[in-house]
């Protein structure tokens, strides 16, 4: 496979029309959101540092159209890292039997709302592995519950695929938002990261269920996962700009020493930044978080995401003794800080880059606008 942004790496100063026309291929998608496939893979194997920023540049000017200096924040609470799924590359899956598994029940899911609402968070973000504990009927009590105590809030789920009818549910129980990365929109390199039973196609399908219910639809990928192509990542920023998600979660491969693809790189926050201007330019509106994993990698990685094109961070609020336990990827960050310590330190980093936290429900811009207007 050909080296992900091989100028980067190879520290590589472009001759003045090759520069150039990067240049131009920038100005274009920020004027169009939209490039050709060619294009896009043009940008990625001839971009070098010299570049780099003015691309940096546009994706922070693109979100400072829509959403100015604002940093929507999430409250996140990772319920279960029991998984029925074999993703290759997860520190969690079926096959890591060094996992000390947990599961939070609704009553202990409910008081982690109650500790985010009073730290001033109006959405709650909730999480798990694909565990088959929490059924239609679970989770529509929980979304009821939640709804009941707190209405004025938005509740996004990240419990993995389920059907349709499922989908449906708990829509109609409650549930705003749903997140569902599509991990790689390359059918080989997402075979690849995956055993054979789970499958592309019901991995797209989720995805369009999910926009065909109604919901706040989120897509996302990693960076640098092992095998990944240049044209992969092409495929990722197509897959997008078709689906137009609300909200796009990117972050760097992290390798973790139990799994299957143990001993590969890693991503790199370069690569991964490269991603998030590129997407904030393709889907200019769209909700782009700061991923942990960026801080992970990087003790300011999370800041430098803001300052690319990334509007939303997801502070931890899950229950501290079970945070480390929820290890998809090794060496993750604020698995010790209390809740309202997360905060604390969450909103100074943000406040240190020039923006400022808005603690609204953080819509999509167009149902933003639209709640706005309807007052």
């Amino acid at each position: 496979m050909n080296s992900i942004l091989p100028g980067i790496k190879k520290n590589i100063t472009n001759e003045e029309d090759t520069s150039n026309k990067i240049y131009n291929l920038i100005d274009k998608l920020y004027d169009n959101n939209e490039l050709d496939s060619n294009e896009y893979l043009y940008i990625l194997d001839n971009i070098s540092s010299g570049e780099l920023h003015y691309l940096y540049e546009k994706g922070y000017k693109m979100k400072h159209q829509y959403y100015q200096n604002r940093v929507y924040l999430r409250g996140l609470i990772e319920i279960s890292n029991y998984c029925k799924m074999g993703c290759r590359y997860c520190g969690i899956n079926n096959k890591v039997d060094t996992v000390d598994r947990y599961r939070l029940t609704v009553d202990e899911i409910l008081t982690c709302c109650d500790l985010g609402y009073n730290l001033g968070y109006r959405t709650f973000v909730i999480q798990s592995g694909e565990d088959s504990f929490y059924t239609d009927e679970v989770v529509s009590m929980m979304l009821r519950e939640i709804k009941e105590k707190y209405p004025e809030i938005r509740i996004t789920l990240s419990l993995g695929e389920r059907s349709k009818e499922s989908f449906q549910t708990l829509f109609d129980a409650g549930a705003d938002r749903y997140l569902l990365r599509h991990e790689a929109a390359s059918r080989r390199l997402y075979e690849h990261l995956h055993p054979s039973f789970m499958s592309f196609d019901n991995r797209i399908e989720c995805l369009n269920n999910l926009k065909e219910i109604g919901y706040q639809v989120g897509g996302g990928f990693m960076v640098g996962s092992p095998t990944q192509s240049n044209s992969d990542l092409v495929e990722d920023l197509v897959f997008l700009k078709k689906l137009e998600p609300h909200m796009v979660g990117i972050g760097p491969y992290l390798c973790h020493s139990d799994t299957e693809l143990a001993g590969n790189e890693s991503g790199t926050l370069t690569e991964t930044l490269v991603m998030v201007a590129l997407t904030r330019l393709i889907l200019p509106k769209s909700l782009l978080p700061a991923t942990t994993a960026l801080g992970s990698l990087d003790k300011i990685g999370r800041e430098k995401a803001l300052k690319v094109g990334a509007n939303v961070m997801m502070p931890n609020i899950s229950p501290t003794e079970n945070r480390d336990k929820y290890e998809i990827y090794q060496n993750k960050i604020c698995t010790t800080d209390t809740s309202d310590q997360c905060r604390n330190c969450i909103e100074a980093r943000i406040v240190g880059v020039g923006h400022e936290i808005d603690l609204g429900v953080g819509d999509y811009y167009d149902l933003e606008k639209e709640n706005f207007n309807d007052k």
